[in-house]
């Protein structure tokens, strides 16, 4: 037999079945394999055609572009276009242009103000008044529906803006004439994209050559404003020769650095005192008491020709000069003169010709507006008069200042000023920080202690919101010698200039620092009766003058002239680094 070679033979191990479960786990993984890659084909095709075509919104409604930022989400209600007048609705002006816009009942107009113009508007006659003169134009005020609108197009030298309505796309561009505004040449044509991100929807296609605005430009990017209306980002290469249209438009202060004013105060029935031969060594603004309403409301003045003397000083030492305008006698007599005033859009408008007028007569600076003692009830329309004359005065290039008093007190006597709006308007509001304790007072105390003037000075700046640029702080140059009977009855309480303290007080009387009030304090016996006084001197007055560079305020005021010494100068100039 012969032998062979044994072969090996491989047998090779059936195939193990795949239990159903499996098969169907497969299935699963290789569709959602699939849906991943058609997913990301889709995703890439999409980014492709955001990045290569335009996707455009078509406008359902009119868009309002404001300043270059599209505030379209922000309209209170929609815009009206009729016969190519754009309306917007009251609300909305108030919203962007005038946050004190008005609708008179005894005009039945609509009253706006903005920066230097003031404007009225009706209901009927396509006329509006503008800072006193009025035009004809092509529209009126309307009411649609219970909201009123105003034609915008015909008021544009009211808000002092240029507009556009771009109908192609549904966009209405207003852009205000004091702001600075840069344009530039787009050097290619490529799509303007609504953010700066890979992926985003285009908003706007440029040309080669057209010209757009240049909003802002960050990080290689440029946020620019095409011919359209849309607001887009480009890469800031693709712009040249960038241009300034116009640059922002800002009004020059009157005073450079602290204001230090003083009034000089000498009533309608005197005369402006006569200052030839002498300076105030570092005062650069005097009020001196002008002008009054008198019984009739009218307004009266006080200056001939000692006040025309008074002036031509002043302007010859660089003073300017920005007159009282009070109403002491008018409230002296009446709560209702003053009342009857501040009521009336047409009387408040003739008082505010008037000033206009006695301020370009005599070439004055501004005015100082004192009203006090006046209705609670009035404090609103006390604001509109404040609202309405300011920018008349702004228009002529002089400076509006009010006088308050603390935002604490009696109905006349501190309820009726709304200091926020005073101060948001005028160009300075002064906090008269003075009579803590008055002449009313049936009770001894200080004129100004210097924790109640830091305590009232922080409601101004916290409370009421006013910035401390527009403040002024205005200091006593007096103080009262109260006297009392043994029953401790108040006798009198006359008031005593700054530089006749040291000869009414006698020589052994002793003084004493009150810390808290940052003031001295005597007190000493004649006769029965009892004399106290809080003195104001060179210490007690720098003290709250400190509050002025500690709270970066607008300056001081001091009332009133001649009742200081002549040291009180120095220190005002020292402590606020006047020239």
């Amino acid at each position: 037999m012969k032998q062979g070679r044994r072969v090996e033979r491989k047998v090779q191990k059936p195939k193990r079945k795949m239990s159903s479960e499996q098969i169907e786990k497969r299935k699963k993984n290789i569709i959602r394999t699939f849906i991943t890659i058609v997913a990301l084909l889709i995703i890439f095709a999409v980014a492709m055609v955001i990045n290569n075509f335009i996707i455009l919104d078509n406008n359902k409604t009119t868009n309002l572009v404001i300043n270059n930022r599209n505030v379209t989400s922000n309209l209170k209600n929609e815009i009206l276009i009729e016969d190519n007048i754009i309306y917007l609705s009251k609300g909305d002006i108030e919203n962007f242009f005038d946050k004190y816009i008005y609708e008179d009942p005894e005009t039945n107009q609509i009253i706006t103000t903005y920066d230097k113009k003031i404007a009225a508007i009706g209901f009927e006659d396509n006329k509006i008044t503008v800072n006193g003169s009025q035009k004809d134009i092509y529209a009126h005020a309307i009411n649609k529906n219970g909201t009123t609108y105003l034609p915008i197009t015909e008021m544009k030298d009211v808000y002092n803006i240029e507009i556009e309505n771009i109908e192609e796309t549904k966009v209405v561009t207003m852009d205000s004439l004091d702001r600075e505004q840069k344009q530039a040449i787009v050097t290619s044509s490529l799509a303007v994209k609504s953010s700066t991100n890979f992926i985003a929807k285009t908003v706007d296609r440029v040309e080669k050559g057209d010209t757009v605005i240049v909003v802002s430009s960050e990080d290689g990017y440029s946020r620019i404003r095409t011919k359209n209306g849309k607001l887009g980002y480009i890469k800031s290469n693709k712009l040249e020769n960038e241009f300034t249209v116009r640059q922002n438009m800002e009004d020059e202060k009157q005073i450079e650095g602290k204001v230090n004013l003083t009034w000089d105060y000498f009533s309608q029935y005197g005369s402006a005192p006569d200052r030839s031969g002498t300076t105030i060594d570092g005062v650069n603004v005097v009020s001196p008491a002008f002008f009054y309403l008198g019984t009739d409301g009218k307004l009266k003045e006080n200056v001939g020709d000692e006040g025309q003397a008074y002036i031509e000083w002043a302007h010859n030492n660089g003073y300017k000069v920005w007159p009282m305008v009070a109403n002491a006698e008018a409230a002296r007599e009446s709560l209702s003169i003053t009342s009857t005033i501040m009521n009336s859009y047409t009387k408040r408008q003739e008082l505010i010709e008037d000033i206009i007028n006695v301020c370009v007569k005599y070439d004055l600076d501004g005015v100082n507006i004192d009203f006090e003692n006046m209705k609670q009830e009035d404090k609103d329309m006390y604001s509109r008069f404040i609202i309405e004359l300011t920018p008349r005065l702004k228009e002529i290039g002089l400076v509006t200042s009010v006088d308050v008093t603390a935002p604490d007190g009696g109905e006349t006597w501190s309820l009726c000023f709304d200091r926020h709006v005073i101060g948001d308007v005028a160009d300075y509001i002064i906090f008269m920080a003075y009579d803590q304790n008055g002449v009313s007072s049936t009770i001894p105390g200080t004129t100004a202690g210097y924790n109640w003037v830091k305590l009232s000075l922080n409601k101004f700046l916290t409370t009421e919101e006013i910035e401390p640029e527009k403040i002024i702080l205005a200091v006593p140059l007096y103080t009262r010698l109260w006297t009392t009977d043994s029953s401790g009855e108040l006798v009198s309480n006359p008031t005593v200039a700054m530089n006749d303290i040291d000869s009414t007080i006698p020589e052994d009387a002793q003084r004493q620092w009150d810390d808290e009030l940052k003031q001295n304090y005597v007190e000493y016996t004649d006769g029965s009766n009892k004399k106290q006084m809080w003195i104001e001197d060179i210490d007690s007055l720098k003290a709250k003058v400190g509050l002025i560079k500690e709270n970066n305020l607008a300056g001081v005021a001091s009332w009133v002239k001649d009742m200081e010494t002549e040291e009180f100068w120095q220190m005002l100039k020292q402590e606020l680094e006047l020239d």
